[in-house]
Order: structure tokens, then sequence, then C-alpha cells
């Protein structure tokens, strides 16, 4: 699965047998009212389908994603969780994720549905003003998760930081 996006494959091995690739991959399940883990944004460079509860969705290196996990039982809703992350380079120092393979650099992590709820609504506001959530400043996803985690509203994301982030971006060598 190197170079040109892989075509999207049923069955084969495992994902934790993929690590000969320079991609991150993505464990996904969803059972209805029990376990759903999703993808909310992110540029998938493949897909390779279990069985129709199961699939693994890969990303090419620096690519920014959000993985939103939740599940419950009879009792209620035992975890909800989305955390916004960038696939990292072979030999990158990363953290370790549950199905997340190798890992990556977690840029936001916010746990309890409440919280989870406002991500997403910030991550709304974003692509309401023609933003892909995927191209926003990694700096600004830390904003988000240090205030969410002090109690505070995070700051909107706005046009003018968006075209400050890209043009810092051509100046770096």
């Amino acid at each position: 699965m190197t170079g040109a996006a892989a075509p999207r494959v049923r069955g084969g091995p495992p994902p934790s047998a993929l690590t000969h690739d320079r991609m991150t991959h993505v464990e996904l399940t969803w059972i209805e009212k029990k376990i759903e883990y999703w993808i909310r944004f992110g540029r998938e460079a493949a897909e390779q389908i279990i069985d129709r509860r199961q699939r693994v969705v890969s990303f090419r290196p620096n690519t920014v994603f959000a993985f939103v996990r939740w599940a419950a039982n009879d009792f209620g809703t035992i975890i909800s969780r989305i955390d916004i992350v960038r696939a990292v380079e072979p030999g990158e120092a990363y953290q370790t994720l549950p199905f997340v393979r190798p890992g990556g650099e977690i840029l936001l992590k916010i746990e309890g549905w409440p919280k989870v709820e406002d991500v997403l609504r910030h991550v709304d506001a974003i692509e309401a003003i023609g933003i892909d959530a995927d191209a926003v400043s990694p700096e600004h996803w830390r904003h988000v998760h240090n205030r969410m985690a002090a109690g505070h509203q995070p700051r909107a994301y706005t046009l003018d930081q968006h075209r400050a982030f890209l043009l810092r971006g051509k100046v770096r060598p």
C-alpha cells in the first residue's frame, strides 16, 4: 500500500500485520447502538473491508484526521471520545492510541459526550466557513484541547487565521 492509493480489499491480514508500509491504519467498528467507531474528517488513502461491521482505513503521513469512539452497554454509554491525530512519518516519534497503528501525534483528546459534541460542533463551524477540518492549523486543535481541558470555550477558527497558517507553510523550508 505504498505510493498511490491502494484499491479496496476484502478480508486480508489484520491491521497489525500491515506495519511494512508508511501508512497509519485505523480500525473501525460499527455495531449499531453498541460500538460505533468512525472517522469524522480526514482524507483516507485506502480502505480495507474486513466484514460488514469492521474495516480499516489508512492515512498517508502528515494527514490529520478525527477518530470518534463511542460504546454502550445495557446501562448506557461507557466511552465517548474524540481524538484529532496527525499521521506520522516512519521513524518519527508518536503517541499510541487504541485502534490506531502504529500511532500518531495526538493534537486533541477529549472524553465525555457533551465535550465530544462541542468538538463536533466546532468542526462543523470550521467547515461552514469553507475550510476542510483536516487543513486546519495543528496549533488550533491544540488550542481547542487546552481550552476545553481548562473548562473554557475555544476561540473560533477564522479565515484570517487559516490564511496566516497557509502563508507560514510557504515560508518554511
